[in-house]
């Protein structure tokens, strides 16, 4: 079988950003990255589809060349080689944008699957898999949290709402969407990070027109103001409560 996954290099979870001098974007050069976590679980379902059914795993990632970092990761836990679509404007595209230059890149490998993260932990559209199957033109599921490929199909679960699940059975070639934990992810381990070094990774131009495929634009980006607004509500036990009801419906307006 001969699976592509999607993954994307997204700002560390402990990192401190800073707004451009532009303020549409952040310092690269200040920001720690690494592998966006929902797509580190699609990898490591395709890991597990490979042992199981054997063929190959291909990695699929569109950014600068700060993203062949991540890419090396994935190969070092086992995918076989990777595709990388280097293009410095695609750091912060959009979800249309990027399915546009990946499906321009994964086309003509005629994949049997292709797994991506449900969603990118910096912008979070959950749009990148959905959009990248339309431009494909192949079935599509998402928020999956069990594969089971029986031949010629694939029977998903899907998460729903309220503690529900859904099993639905799609033609392959197909596209679907992981939802973090999934399974369980593995490691790099040091004869895996040796032999990464040897697998290739191809690299090719976005091969669309980033500018008019950009559906989406930032406008202004800016840290929020802490500030520190303490409120004392005076009076008995009942007033109180009912005072402090009023400014979160009224003036807060949370409830």
């Amino acid at each position: 079988m001969k699976i592509a996954v999607c993954i994307k290099h997204v700002l560390a979870r402990d990192s401190q950003p800073t707004p451009d001098a532009e303020k549409t974007w952040i310092r690269e050069s200040d920001a720690a990255y690494e592998m966006n976590e929902p797509d580190a679980y699609a990898l490591e379902e395709a890991l597990r589809l490979k042992e199981k059914l054997g063929g190959e795993v291909v990695v699929c990632s569109a950014g600068p060349a700060r993203v062949s970092q991540v890419i090396r990761e994935a190969l070092a836990r086992g995918a076989d080689r990777a595709i990388h679509v280097e293009d410095d404007t695609l750091g912060r595209a959009d979800a249309a944008l990027v399915a546009s230059t990946l499906s321009a890149a994964v086309s003509e490998e005629r994949f049997d699957l292709i797994l991506t993260g449900l969603q990118s932990d910096d912008q979070g559209s959950a749009q990148t898999g959905v959009l990248l199957a339309e431009r494909l033109g192949l079935p599509h599921a998402t928020i999956i949290m069990e594969v089971e490929v029986q031949g010629p199909v694939v029977r998903v679960k899907r998460e729903l709402e309220g503690g529900w699940f859904q099993w639905v059975t799609l033609p392959l070639p197909a596209l679907l969407t992981i939802q973090s934990g999934i399974n369980q992810l593995r490691y790099a381990t040091l004869k895996g990070i040796m032999a990464a070094k040897k697998k290739e990774i191809r690299k090719v131009p976005a091969g669309v027109d980033t500018a008019a495929q950009q559906k989406q634009k930032i406008v202004a980006l800016y840290t929020p103001e802490k500030a520190k607004k303490t409120q004392i509500i005076e009076g008995g036990p009942a007033d109180a409560a009912s005072e402090l009801v009023r400014r979160l419906r009224e003036e807060a307006r949370v409830i």
